[in-house]
């Protein structure tokens, strides 16, 4: 089997992985892939959004199969442009993948559906934002309606903030939309929930939490991740019930009463408060880094979980993990999120001799010439697998301490709310 695989990210590099590790696969093309991704497949230079040149390509190279990767091509609707031109591909479509594309959008399902989540307000002029300023205490979170690669949000703690965070996108700084979604703070725990789904049925498919803010001791600004751990030892077997009977159940039934069922991963972004479940928002893909720390867990094939997905077979798919834990610390470039430095190079990665229990995930990296460079904010994301976090944690820091990139920095408290409930963990 011929598979194409859309994105160019750290999480594309752990599919890709865990793609080539199926009997099943022949070949594997990348649009467009990284350097990571080069060495297990064929990468192939082509704009994400240019479907027409993708769909040329898949025929090109006879591929029998697409995922995609990163949410941008699936709220244009990739997977509806591929299905009209009779390609099997994997991903849920343009209308479901609203979900993510609008957070707007995600609201309404949730106050038609009753779905908890927080307080909310979406506005389109400064006079609805200062209408719920009066209603709602401070801090206010701050969120861009339509995509933002993870930075659209921002947690603000004076009016004055709020006001200037809202101008920016009202005048466009995130492009997608100028609505803004204004939301009551909500305080607890945060960790993902994740599911894969068909047109009739659901499994699951992990948890994790991520670390979004730059600085350790979740300071500064929100950023793509900087690193997660998996399983989500918050998310316990009777919360997951509520999970799944308050937020997934409701959301899936909600789009397949419009007709429009939902078919690939589904990342529930949750706030765990009192043990109980609040939706934060929807991802209709893998996370990322959420997904290099979640893979290495899976035993089953991925091939045939996909397949079977798109057959609407997943009912009799068994998916089954290792009791391992995991867990990916991001390697950015010293600026990220802000402005930062490309084309740097990294010099000492084919050095590094890693165990069977540990990955080097590749992100914002090209090749040139055979030579190494970072090509984005969020370059490397190291990963080790093994029986207790704390211990995986410090193997992970050896290894970044042994690739010696002066260029890069990263978090070291990864993991840091599980370690502290329990060190041996």
């Amino acid at each position: 089997m011929n598979i194409g695989l859309i994105g160019s990210g750290g999480r594309e590099h752990a599919l890709c992985k865990k793609l080539y590790e199926s009997k099943q696969v022949k070949r594997i093309i990348c649009f467009p892939g990284n350097a990571g991704t080069s060495q297990l497949a064929t990468n192939i230079e082509v704009n994400i959004l240019d479907f027409k040149k993708i769909l040329q390509l898949v025929k090109k190279f006879k591929i029998d199969m697409v995922m995609v990767g990163p949410e941008e091509p699936l709220v244009k609707g990739i997977v509806d442009f591929l299905r009209k031109n009779k390609v099997k591909v994997f991903g849920p479509n343009k209308y479901a993948a609203k979900l993510e594309g609008s957070k707007a959008f995600m609201k309404k399902i949730c106050v038609q559906n009753k779905i908890p989540t927080a307080k909310f307000k979406v506005c389109k002029q400064n006079i609805h934002v200062k209408k719920f300023l009066n209603n709602c205490p401070l801090p206010i979170v701050v969120k861009a309606d339509g995509l933002a690669a993870g930075k659209g949000v921002t947690i603000c703690k004076t009016r004055k903030q709020v006001m200037k965070k809202t101008n920016e996108i009202f005048k466009g700084k995130f492009n997608s939309s100028k609505k803004v979604v204004l939301e009551e703070f909500l305080e607890g725990e945060e960790a993902s929930y994740f599911i894969i789904a068909d047109n009739n049925n659901f499994k699951f498919f992990g948890t994790a939490q991520d670390h979004k803010r730059v600085f350790e001791k979740d300071e500064g600004p929100n950023t793509g991740g900087m690193g997660a751990y998996s399983p989500a030892p918050i998310i316990t077997k009777k919360l997951e019930k509520k999970i799944i009977l308050k937020i997934v159940k409701p959301t899936l039934n909600a789009l397949r009463v419009k007709r429009k069922s939902y078919k690939g991963f589904l990342y529930v972004g949750l706030m765990i408060k009192n043990n109980e479940p609040f939706l934060i928002e929807y991802n209709i893909r893998m996370g990322d880094p959420e997904c290099q720390a979640i893979l290495p867990r899976l035993k089953t094939d991925l091939v045939k979980i996909v397949e079977n997905t798109i057959q609407n077979k997943l009912k009799d798919t068994k998916i089954l993990w290792s009791k391992n834990k995991s867990m990916t610390i991001v390697l950015c470039s010293k600026g990220y999120p802000n402005s930062y430095k490309k084309d740097l190079p990294i010099k000492n990665l084919n050095k590094i001799r890693l165990s069977k229990q540990s990955f080097i995930y590749h992100a914002g990296t090209k090749l040139t010439k055979d030579n190494l460079f970072s090509n984005g904010g969020r370059v490397l994301n190291i990963t080790s697998v093994g029986k207790n976090f704390l211990t995986i944690r410090n193997k992970i820091i050896s290894i970044i301490k042994e690739l010696n990139w002066g260029h890069g920095f990263f978090r070291k408290d990864i993991g840091w709310r599980v370690i502290k409930k329990n060190e041996s963990y």
